[in-house]
């Protein structure tokens, strides 16, 4: 059942927020006042280099594609779920205002869009928002660091096992084109490996 509560669409995010530290009611306040839902369907642009990139997102429903284009051709870059928040590469300093990576729904999505400006806001007005960005950047930082290692294993099928092991629960979730992409492989060769390999047990990391 749909809350009647206005605001009820960004209590996930709280949720979210409460899991990593305590958080004020102040600091609710604020994201209450500045961020929205959005709703983006399937096959849909999140993110684009078109745009210009002020927004994180947080999902709370769908399945969200990273890539990039290089010479006509789509690179994926990462796969994102529920209850991870996501955005497209941003230069630290802020000055840029778009990124060369795209986000693309692979699922009808439902997100809260929060801007960038807030979080740089809270930042100097609340002291948990410093321990929550820590522990999101410390996230962030392992997950990108999984990834390199993945993308450095030399043999396919060993690549394509770590990948089962260590970082996606709802591989059904994504088409084999995509993991392809994502492995750096023919989605030939993955259907091979796929067909050999008895898929194991999947852990809660995430590339």
């Amino acid at each position: 059942m749909l809350s009647s509560e206005p605001n009820s669409f960004i209590e996930p995010l709280f949720n979210y927020f409460k899991s990593l530290s305590p958080i004020s009611e102040e600091l609710m306040i604020d994201y209450r006042t500045h961020c929205c839902p959005i709703t983006v369907k399937k096959n849909k642009f999140i993110v684009s280099p078109l745009d210009h990139n002020a927004y994180l997102f947080f999902i709370t429903s769908g399945l969200v594609r990273g890539f990039v284009r290089n010479s006509n051709k789509e690179i994926t870059t990462r796969f994102s779920f529920e209850n991870e928040i996501i955005g497209a590469i941003r230069h630290p300093d802020g000055l840029e205002s778009y990124s060369t990576e795209y986000l693309q729904a692979l699922e009808d999505c439902h997100l809260i869009r929060i801007p960038y400006s807030l979080i740089e806001t809270v930042y100097a007005k609340f002291p948990e928002a410093h321990i929550i960005g820590r522990k999101l950047f410390a996230i962030q930082y392992y997950a990108a660091s999984q990834s390199a290692i993945l993308a450095r294993i030399p043999n396919a099928a060993d690549r394509y096992s770590m990948f089962v092991s260590k970082g996606i629960n709802y591989i059904d979730r994504l088409p084999i084109k995509f993991q392809a992409s994502y492995l750096g492989m023919r989605v030939e060769t993955l259907s091979r490996i796929r067909s050999k390999i008895e898929l194991p047990l999947i852990s809660n990391d995430k590339f």
